[in-house]
């Protein structure tokens, strides 16, 4: 009779992390089928050319040539080298400071006051709010609002009441160019994130409110620090995200008002450095590396502002 060795379970070796997730693929083949269109979509379109923009970031390549492994070449150039550039990040950063933040209450206090509205009422000032952020080249009517002759509104209406001399260049003066791009985005700003923040607001159950009410709540500000925003956590979160994208992306409402580039770079953001070096140089590793740099600038940014909205939790 031969003999049973016995084996201890710290013997057994443990399944690295690839086994593993064959065993969850496995045990969960169904609605991995159902994922992988858009798994596969999104690795293809989102995934795989931010990898291809990471590496060639480290090349010299013009689409005419194939690309030259250059190391750190186009980062140091872009710091050390690249004044503009360190004028786009100055302006992009400032430009997002206020507009971010500001477009981001904007859209949930505004979508805050019309929820408890009368839905047909509702629905009409949902719409009213919404639609500059849909409508097209619109926007551009701020162009004749701010034109830098006697024409424009606002220089005619200062003439007229003697406030001024002489008409301001409001689109071509760098001490004007970013208060008004500011205004005319956020004029823009209550887009997706407003229609999210309605949704969630929608979303909340009023039995949370009767409770809380028994509970000692006895005002809408308490209801919105104890129950609203907590509730909302996810719809703030993907709010924040819109806002934090929308506000380092900024580019195609400046260039129609301020142009391209525009007087001293005062308009001048990452994006745009970004189209420059991209759409009308092709050089195609410096515009990879330049967003890069706006890439970690964003996920840096969207991390920070995820930790803030945790704390909702606590």
């Amino acid at each position: 009779m031969r003999p049973v060795i016995a084996t201890s379970a710290a013997s057994i070796p443990e399944p690295n992390w690839a086994q593993r997730l064959w065993k969850e693929i496995k045990a969960n083949k169904a609605a991995y089928f159902f994922l992988a269109p858009y798994a596969i979509l999104f690795f293809l379109f989102t995934v795989l050319p931010v990898l291809i923009a990471i590496g060639l970031s480290f090349t010299h390549y013009n689409m005419l040539q194939p690309p030259k492994w250059i190391g750190y070449q186009n980062y140091l150039r872009l710091f050390l080298s690249d004044d503009v550039f360190l004028i786009a990040v100055k302006n992009t950063f400032v430009f997002a400071i206020i507009t971010g933040p500001l477009s981001y209450f904007a859209c949930f206090v505004f979508a805050w006051l019309i929820n408890d509205l009368q839905p047909r009422i509702r629905a009409v000032l949902t719409l009213m709010l919404y639609a500059p952020s849909i409508s097209g080249s619109m926007f551009m009517i701020w162009t004749v609002m701010f034109s830098g002759d006697a024409y424009g509104y606002i220089n005619g209406t200062l003439l007229k009441f003697g406030i001024i001399d002489e008409p301001i260049q409001f689109l071509t003066d760098p001490q004007w160019m970013m208060p008004v791009v500011i205004i005319v985005v956020l004029w823009m700003s209550l887009g997706t994130s407003f229609l999210a923040f309605i949704a969630g607001l929608q979303g909340v159950d009023s039995e949370l409110y009767e409770a809380a009410a028994v509970d000692g709540v006895r005002n809408r500000w308490q209801e919105l620090v104890f129950i609203t925003l907590p509730q909302m956590k996810g719809y703030l979160m993907f709010g924040a995200i819109m806002s934090i994208t929308n506000s380092f992306a900024a580019a195609a409402q400046i260039i129609p008002l301020v142009g391209f580039p525009s007087t001293d770079y005062a308009g001048h953001t990452i994006v745009t450095h970004l189209i420059d070096y991209g759409n009308v140089r092709f050089e195609m590793g410096y515009a990879s590396a330049i967003a890069v740099i706006l890439f970690v600038a964003m996920v840096g940014t969207q991390r920070l502002v995820q930790r803030l909205l945790n704390s909702l939790d606590s």
